[in-house]
């Protein structure tokens, strides 16, 4: 049997980074997953990811520490509420849930690690189509990381590899993702989505919550989350 080509993915534990995964997992890489305790406010998802990354036998997880708290600016990671119930002032503006230069942040770790590695696949689930106006979470902002990392590491000048950083849910609605992911058997019951958690329990009504519920309803796929 031939070796499986390694890979690293971002996983959350939120819905779609599990998603990626299982799609990483289906096309035969040997998944490496990197996950991130950056300062935000709730940590429900990295228990999520934990279990998450046990359940599909991945090669190795890894949790960094990163201090994006000290730096703010996020209703993420500071003292600043998250909004709630999609007003049409949040929808027309760039939400206060985003957090500076995050996914900057996380891909150069991913690509880092990558690199030991020797793989040369990087998964993200971004998604600009059903999203909240993020503009680290669009194809343009991804096509230029991946030439960046080529212009500045030591494989992609020396010509041993590229990377390639592949957003298998680019342009997926939630439903689809949904749908994607049971095909793939995707326990959806262990990921995690809400800002805004009360303990366990997702709070039903920050972007994130309303994403997610609006997803499943129009999959025709049952909601197993746990909401206020």
């Amino acid at each position: 049997m031939p070796e499986k080509s390694p890979a690293v993915i971002l996983l959350s534990g939120g819905l779609d980074s599990t998603t990626v995964l299982a799609i990483a997992s289906a096309e035969g890489y040997a998944c490496h997953c990197l996950s991130f305790d950056y300062g935000q406010k709730q940590t429900v998802e990295l228990a999520k990811a934990a279990k998450i990354a046990a359940m599909y036998g991945v090669e190795r997880h890894l949790i960094l520490r990163l201090d994006l708290d000290r730096i703010g600016g996020s209703a993420l990671t500071a003292d600043i509420a998250v909004p709630k119930d999609g007003t049409p002032e949040q929808q027309a503006s760039i939400p206060v849930t985003y957090v500076p230069a995050r996914n900057a942040i996380l891909l150069a770790h991913a690509v880092a690690w990558a690199e030991v590695l020797g793989a040369w696949d990087i998964f993200i689930g971004v998604n600009a189509v059903d999203y909240s106006g993020y503009p680290d979470c669009r194809p343009e902002f991804l096509k230029a990381f991946a030439h960046m990392a080529n212009l500045g590491t030591k494989a992609g000048i020396s010509g041993t590899a590229r990377f390639a950083i592949k957003a298998p849910l680019m342009h997926l609605s939630k439903a689809e993702i949904i749908r994607k992911g049971i095909s793939l058997g995707v326990d959806y019951s262990l990921t995690h989505s809400c800002y805004d958690p009360r303990g366990t329990k997702a709070c039903g009504r920050c972007d994130a919550c309303i994403l997610r519920r609006n997803g499943f309803t129009a999959a025709g796929v049952p909601d197993p989350t746990e909401y206020l």
